[in-house]
């Protein structure tokens, strides 16, 4: 086993470590115990409800509260908090408790699962990462009690507040608030402030990434001490709450109290960033308003965090890049720093990817389903970026668009340039062959 290890690269094993517990998921929820109806799911449904869970997604094929038994639901649980540690970390974290040595094969592995900048201190930062993530989860569960203790009960409403505690700091989506209504997510809390402001911040704080706790806990309030890395994250993390949630409260949701009106513009600015949950009707919003839902599913959170989507970061140098180009400068620059060549491309390529599969997995199941494409845009921008939203079509879909959202979903959360590199490793990079140089006219 050892030496199956040794030839694979870090890539690699994210990617299959990812594919099996998926698959160990979806087998589990085919059996008989996981459904109410004990006949156990599909096939299909049970392997889509594993890749959404696993991959922090959201998107149901059942409404989780009203198809799966507690037993199921456990289930859904535990890939939802494998998926948003990350396997890897999830695999670190058993082997610390049991008191394994770490090989260094493994912690350059656990160093690209949580996009950190060195192999050196990562074990240290992954019993932080551990810690911390048992500490929010907690929190947030204790805060959530009450309201759903109020609503369900003493014994449903502590396991309702620890559920949505996970699902919001995973970033995952899922809800079981089927007992009041099909698929009706948090509309039923939408005034309430104790859960929008609980769901809201563990939304945030799993997004903004490990990495960037570790900046926090280690530099505090002195900012300029930061890396950049993390002042960029929370620049772009409180402007892409800002002022989606100003856009929403002018021109989205205007026939609502105000209470309830500031809350629903916050929470769908917050939660769209890959977090799958909703407080408003979706398919009450005009065009305009999904269109701006979707360029913020495909942004996502930051690198090395709960949340999927192209990453905050990759923005940011997009954005930079361009005010370069337009001011005439040789160089991207954040906060004082050069951002190297390397990144630059990288996140082009970022960008390209998803854009393409984004709009081709639309383009498809507009095709085959025969519906808007706007609604198919929305349903396949929220897989591939692993927010879960969708305007209520999925439990719908043929199986083959069902197996293109999976595809989306995975790619989506093991990250496509993590694919490309394991396809192409083990290949040696032709750095020494150089063509003449010419000019090409762009623009």
């Amino acid at each position: 086993m050892e030496g199956i290890e040794n030839r694979l690269s870090s890539s690699q094993i994210i990617i299959l470590g990812f594919l099996a517990v998926i698959l160990i998921g979806g087998l589990l929820l085919m059996m008989p115990v996981s459904t109410r109806d004990e006949r156990g799911a599909a096939a299909i449904d049970g392997l889509f409800t594993a890749v959404s869970a696993v991959c922090v997604t959201g998107l149901a094929v059942h409404d989780t509260a009203e198809y799966w038994t507690t037993f199921g639901q456990a289930v859904i649980l535990i890939l939802i908090q494998i998926g948003g540690m990350g396997v890897v970390t999830a695999a670190a974290a058993v082997f610390m408790k049991a008191g394994r040595k770490i090989s260094l094969k493994e912690r350059s592995t656990m160093q690209e699962a949580v996009s950190a900048h060195k192999v050196g201190g990562i074990v240290r930062l992954t019993r932080f990462i551990i810690k911390m993530t048992v500490f929010f989860e907690l929190a947030g569960a204790v805060f959530l009690a009450p309201s759903f203790c109020r609503e369900f009960g003493v014994e449903k409403g502590i396991w309702y507040a620890l559920f949505h505690s996970i699902s919001a700091f995973c970033n995952a989506g899922f809800d079981l608030m089927g007992s009041k209504e099909r698929y009706s997510s948090l509309t039923y809390f939408s005034d309430n402030l104790a859960v929008n402001c609980t769901i809201m911040a563990l939304i945030v704080i799993g997004g903004i990434g490990f990495i960037t706790w570790d900046d926090i806990r280690k530099n505090k309030q002195h900012i300029r001490r930061y890396q950049m890395q993390s002042k960029v994250i929370l620049t772009a993390a409180l402007l892409l709450i800002l002022f989606p949630a100003l856009y929403f409260f002018v021109f989205q949701f205007t026939g609502m109290p105000l209470k309830e009106r500031i809350l629903s513009s916050l929470f769908q600015s917050v939660t769209t960033r890959t977090a799958g949950f909703n407080t408003a009707d979706l398919n009450c919003m005009s065009e305009n308003g999904l269109v701006v839902m979707i360029l913020l599913m495909l942004i996502g959170g930051a690198p090395g965090s709960t949340a999927g989507g192209i990453k905050t970061t990759t923005f940011a140098v997009l954005v930079l890049t361009t005010a370069s180009v337009f001011r005439h400068r040789e160089y991207t620059h954040f906060f004082g720093r050069r951002i190297d060549e390397n990144t630059v491309r990288n996140a082009a390529a970022i960008l390209i990817l998803y854009l393409v599969l984004f709009l081709s997995g639309g383009c498809i199941l507009s095709y085959i389903e025969g519906l808007p494409l706007l609604t198919c845009l929305y349903e396949t921008a929220s897989a591939v970026a692993t927010v879960g939203l969708t305007l209520g079509i999925t439990p719908g879909l043929s199986t083959v668009s069902k197996g293109i959202l999976i595809l989306l979903m995975y790619i989506g959360r093991v990250g496509g340039l993590t694919l490309i590199f394991a396809a192409l490793s083990g290949r040696k990079r032709d750095n020494t062959v150089r063509f003449v140089q010419e000019k090409l006219t762009v623009g």
